[in-house]
């Protein structure tokens, strides 16, 4: 049986490498930490998170995400499993304590017999005579020599953008005689969420130093391109002066204990370790310079004296255009022993650049046993998110799971014979429960 090799020990390479040992193939996994890091990489860990501790929303009656892992953790999926071990009260959202997450990756992932570890770079794709299947995994922070490696491959049909990363700060440092612990109408144990409200002027006089402040610097040849889903923080209050307040820090559901008057606007930090001695700024992804940082931040109430344990920061992200790629197995098309996973592919969050190596590590167990790779339905979450990658658009660009991606829900018959809609709440019951059904099928026909 011929030997998987995975190029980036990231989300989407270790839940590809774990799939695959769960399939009896045998995996080499290549990837360049501690040997070399990345501008946003700082463990020598596996799974590192770099951004946000937060998978976002667990309800997967309500919310896509949610669905996706429920979908994952029925799957048996490793990084499903690592989060629901390490996660930290978070609301409605699985967060989770990011070191001991990727800790946990990291042991499963050194301890599985089937799969060989190797630090190196890895600079260029493998020619087409190389045996063997190759998983490229190196997410949206690919090296600059394996990334013109790619785009050389691909005919430069590749896109980049730019994201940002929240800053970090001690929770000891936070004001409680202006902050409080709340979780947007109540949900959760109640301290899930520390709140710091501004009032009109306060805002006003944020929102002014936010404009004005310095910040990081572009090369004369980079052209920033930014995710909707991920802005800076600044770059949301250029589009105008309530954005924030109706965005990441609109005050519905909080209710401030030190005062009567509603707060005109809420900045909400998360617990984003076990001990819950650091507190991640939600939102507040930024590219201002450090310094700039310290003082525009430290306007907020609360956070006069607040100590960062992490600066934000920015980092180019770099994905290829897998509609016009990538076949529906997530291979190269131009060579087929090529396959893309993860942030690279142009699915975006962990989550999904986890189910995206999910599929890449089922989909190449069932190449090497010379099985034709069976796709999950279009009706799942893997379905609807591999459907993104694979079907052809004029302007591809990442995207996270949502039920936009999914089929239609048929219309409802009634008992008086007539037709209706499913809206809201109710629909997206509808297209969970769909999909957890039809997930089952697919699953018994991939199980190890």
């Amino acid at each position: 049986m011929q030997k998987v090799h995975i190029i980036g020990a990231g989300l989407a390479g270790t839940e590809a490498a774990w799939q695959l040992a769960r399939r009896g193939v045998h995996v080499k996994l290549t990837e360049m930490k501690p040997q070399k890091f990345s501008p946003a990489h700082k463990s020598p860990l596996f799974a590192e998170l770099v951004c946000s501790n937060s998978l976002r929303a667990d309800d997967y009656a309500h919310n896509a995400v949610g669905l996706m892992h429920e979908e994952m953790r029925k799957a048996g999926a490793l990084v499903m499993e690592a989060a629901d071990a390490t996660k930290v009260p978070a609301g409605g959202a699985l967060a989770v304590d990011r070191d001991k997450f990727a800790a946990y990756i990291t042991h499963q992932i050194q301890n599985e017999p089937l799969i060989e570890v190797e630090t190196a770079e890895v600079e260029k794709l493998p020619a087409a005579a190389e045996e063997g299947i190759y998983i490229i995994a190196t997410g949206p922070l690919t090296s600059e020599k394996l990334a013109k490696s790619i785009l050389e491959k691909v005919d430069n049909k590749a896109l980049s953008f730019y994201d940002a990363i929240a800053p970090v700060v001690y929770k000891e440092s936070i004001d409680f005689e202006k902050a409080w612990y709340q979780s947007r109408y109540d949900k959760g144990d109640g301290k899930d969420y520390i709140n710091c409200p501004l009032t009109k002027e306060e805002y006003e006089r944020f929102v002014d130093a936010l404009l004005s402040a310095p910040q990081a610097e572009f090369h004369a040849f980079e052209k920033p391109q930014f995710f909707d889903g991920c802005l800076p923080i600044e770059v949301m209050a250029q589009r105008g002066r309530e954005t924030l307040a109706f965005g990441p820090m609109k005050p519905i559901g909080l209710t401030n204990p030190h005062k009567s008057e509603k707060p005109y606007a809420v900045v909400q930090l998360r617990q984003d370790n076990k001990e819950d001695t650091l507190r991640n700024m939600v939102g507040f992804q930024t590219k201002l310079k450090h310094g700039a940082q310290a003082e525009v931040f430290r306007l907020i109430p609360g956070l006069e004296n607040a100590e960062f344990a992490r600066f934000g920061g920015i980092h180019k992200n770099t994905f290829i255009n897998s509609p016009v790629l990538l076949d529906s197995y997530l291979r190269l098309k131009k060579q087929k022993n090529i396959m893309f996973a993860g942030q690279i592919s142009g699915c975006e969050g962990y989550v999904e650049s986890a189910a995206i190596g999910f599929l890449a590590g089922v989909f190449a167990a069932s190449l090497v046993k010379g099985e034709e790779p069976l796709r999950p339905p279009p009706t799942t979450a893997f379905g609807a998110m591999l459907g993104h990658l694979s079907n052809t658009q004029t302007d591809f660009q990442p995207m996270n799971i949502n039920f936009g991606l999914f089929p239609d829900i048929p219309l409802e018959i009634m008992p008086n014979g007539k037709r209706r809609k499913l809206k809201g709440a109710e629909r997206k019951e509808a297209y969970a429960r769909r999909a957890l059904s039809d997930l089952t099928g697919w699953l018994e026909k991939i199980r190890y």
